[in-house]
């Protein structure tokens, strides 16, 4: 990671007003004594992110005698949006845990739950530099990335090929037109995991971010004012695009990332042309075929390519703006010193490098970018230096209660049940009561 890719990621506006707090109680002391378990929960259910994550909690094991590490993987939604929160209520049993940072970082921080870790992380905060900048609330740090990447639509190649589709799509229309040539063909155009809500919601997002100025989408993380009137735009289009009927039958349904029946692996097995997904997704689809076939050695699709979100023409936004953000882990305010000296060695080079290699992310620690050898996040941190801004995802950037109210109303949208007013009138509604 260059120094030019540092001072990008560090224009990120962050949420910085004050955001709902959560009802807490009051965090207990760890129990005093020479051994000391953490217990640690993260997101990568899969492999290689499941194996890595226990290597790890293992060699921190062995270098810190009377240590324990009870690391344990939960599938994504239900950890965000139930196991953490649930958990941190109770003021006990849990030490490190995935943080988005940002507004949804803001809230938990209020409410009393997140360490100030800035004494004990200040010289990896000075070499992680602006990516690190969504774990930050108030000046002070209370969590650090692992992980910092970018969406896009991953897509079939061999099937753009049978479309005669030569060009990936530059602007929406010719998204459009990409659309209508696979079809021509009988082929699915797109997959989207509905059923999980966030990927719905990331169209709306992604139109937001073609329809706003950077400047707009920064002052709203800010202001909560949401009068501009491409946050409407934003909806409109993407009611046009639910018209011109791009997605899975029974998408509404449909997960995103568990099983071949998921829009993840029906991109894998070539049942879709394309997925509007993270720089995670090819692992994920690693994971699929691999529990499909039996066979632990399945890798991704050779088929794979990658385009960020198409321009506007006419819009108001950077046509070369990304939608993204990273994966990173807080300790608990009740944990032990232990908790940040285990964060330190999940951001160390070695251990990002070596995170690098698996393919699982696009490490942030300068130095251990050497390990990205993985051919699919390569072509994600080309678009990531391509993008001359980059949003964080808009409900991690407007925390629970606005990104929360706003998300809802996307889905209904996406339902068949809501308007594009209705999305800005939930965010503004919400916002009211901040």
């Amino acid at each position: 990671m260059n120094k030019r890719s540092m001072r990008r990621w560090a224009a990120l506006a962050v949420a910085g007003a004050t955001v709902g707090a959560l009802a807490a109680c009051a965090p207990s002391e760890p129990a005093e004594g020479d051994d000391v378990t953490l217990t640690w929960w993260h997101n990568g259910t899969g492999e290689p992110l499941l194996g890595f994550w226990e290597e790890v909690a293992e060699e921190f094991e062995a270098a810190n005698p009377g240590v324990t590490v009870n690391v344990t993987a939960y599938q994504n939604e239900e950890l965000q949006r139930t196991l953490i929160p649930n958990q941190l209520r109770t003021g006990s049993g849990l030490d490190l845990y995935q943080q988005w940072g940002a507004g949804e970082l803001a809230a938990q921080v209020e409410a009393g739950f997140v360490k100030d870790i800035s004494a004990d992380v200040s010289e990896r905060v000075d070499a992680l530099g602006g990516v690190v900048a969504p774990w930050q609330y108030d000046g002070a740090t209370y969590g650090l990335p692992f992980n910092f990447g970018i969406s896009g639509f991953w897509y079939n190649t061999e099937l753009f090929e049978q479309a005669g589709i030569t060009e990936t799509p530059t602007t929406l229309d010719e998204l459009y037109s990409a659309i209508d040539a696979l079809k021509a063909e009988g082929i699915t155009p797109i997959a989207v995991g509905a059923g999980d809500g966030w990927p719905a919601a990331h169209y709306w997002y992604h139109f937001a971010l073609k329809s706003c100025s950077p400047e707009v989408l920064q002052e709203a993380q800010v202001s909560y004012n949401f009068d501009d009137a491409c946050f409407l735009e934003a909806g409109s289009l993407l009611e046009e695009f639910l018209e011109s009927e791009p997605f899975n039958d029974g998408f509404l349904a449909t997960s995103a990332q568990q099983g071949a029946g998921s829009s993840a692996g029906l991109l894998a097995t070539g049942n879709a042309a394309m997925e509007l997904m993270g720089h995670w997704n090819p692992g994920v689809m690693g994971g699929i075929l691999q529990e499909e076939t039996g066979d632990e050695s399945a890798t991704p699709p050779e088929f794979l390519g990658w385009f960020n979100f198409p321009a506007i023409d006419g819009a108001q936004g950077d046509p070369t703006a990304a939608l993204g953000g990273g994966d990173g882990f807080s300790c608990t305010a009740w944990s032990p010193p232990e908790c940040t000296d285990l964060l330190n060695y999940i951001t160390s080079v070695e251990v990002q490098t070596r995170f690098g290699e698996i393919g699982a992310g696009i490490p942030v620690t300068p130095g251990s970018e050497a390990g990205i050898s993985d051919v699919n996040l390569q072509q994600v941190l080309a678009g990531l230096q391509a993008s001359t801004y980059v949003q964080l995802w808009l409900d991690t950037a407007y925390g629970p209660t606005v990104g929360g109210a706003m998300n809802e109303g996307i889905v209904s949208l996406f339902g068949g049940q809501g308007a594009p007013d209705q999305i800005v009138q939930n965010m503004k509604d919400a916002a009211a009561t901040l």
